[in-house]
């Protein structure tokens, strides 16, 4: 097989493997119905590319209707390069509005130098992007959080929240009127990385807090990244595990009924092993007989 047509190959079965990982969220969750009018917040990073990439091709082919409209917030950082993402839209024939909200001054004026500027920043532009949602009437908001950020997510809350709480596929939005969606739920960030490089997507770094290197959250990210280099099938077993809740071997009372247990009650998940030691061995032989699958499934 001659280089270019190795190369073909090989960004084929991505795009296959992207296809097929982000229906499969979508269906699992019923993200998109018939006539949704979906939301892509585009920032201009890799992940929300690929995302509005990858719901158009579905679009295309899907057994629904459904409209796209992408949306980015101009926040007015010094050296933006406003005139990328509406000539990359225009080309591509995708409806959109960009909004401009200067809430890069907010934040440098709020947060002291050297701090992490990344809360305030997050809750103005979701604040905006509410009301735009709103005033565009689109049914849903689509992010571009792949399953990588949801696994950091986790972490980061038990880690510095004390709470066992991710970053759902699905949800309703914080103030109870949207329903934002991550069809990028299943993908992995790495697959992310090759597919923008093959569709020379053109990026925009964030230069008011992607530059912050010493954030808690890039600390969870090495630490995710070396497990997946030393411990292959580890990073797929722990979003399986958000997948596979079992409150009564856990400790929230408010979640299970702990105070009203009884002798004799049968459990779904089975009662507790007491003195016996909790063998992994086949769980993590069958985990990789599942992550091999589903890979020769997607390619």
């Amino acid at each position: 097989m001659s280089e270019k047509n190795k190369t073909t190959h090989e960004y084929n079965k991505l795009l296959k493997r992207l296809r097929h990982a982000v229906g499969d969220a979508i269906n699992d969750y019923r993200m998109i119905e018939a006539g949704d009018k979906i939301m892509v917040c585009l920032s201009g990073g890799k992940d929300s590319f690929a995302l509005l990439d990858i719901l158009r091709r579905l679009q295309a082919s899907a057994p629904i209707e459904f409209s796209i409209v992408a949306v980015n917030l101009d926040q007015k950082q010094p050296g933006f390069p406003a005139e990328v993402l509406p000539d990359y839209l225009t080309a591509i024939g995708v409806d959109f509005h960009i909004i401009e909200e200067d809430t890069y001054s907010i934040v440098k004026r709020v947060i002291p130098e050297g701090k992490t500027t990344c809360g305030l920043c997050s809750r103005l532009r979701r604040g905006v992007l509410y009301r735009v949602a709103k005033e565009i009437g689109a049914s849903k908001i689509a992010l571009g959080h792949h399953r990588d950020d949801i696994l950091e997510t986790l972490f980061l809350n038990m880690f510095y929240g004390g709470k066992l709480k991710a970053m759902p596929p699905k949800l309703v939005s914080d103030n109870g009127e949207h329903i934002v969606i991550r069809p990028l739920a299943y993908v992995r960030e790495k697959d992310l990385v090759r597919f923008a490089a093959a569709q020379e997507f053109p990026i925009i770094p964030c230069n008011l807090c992607g530059s912050q290197e010493n954030l808690q959250r890039q600390a969870v990210k090495a630490m995710l990244q070396q497990w997946d280099k030393q411990f292959p099938g580890r990073i797929e077993s722990l979003f399986s595990a958000l997948q596979n809740v079992i409150p009564s071997h856990l400790a929230d009372t408010e979640l299970f009924d702990f105070a009203g247990l009884q002798k004799g009650q049968m459990l779904p998940e089975g009662g507790d092993t007491a003195f016996d030691r909790e063998d992994f061995s086949g769980s993590l032989q069958q985990a990789d007989k599942v992550i091999n699958i589903l890979d020769t499934r997607r390619e």
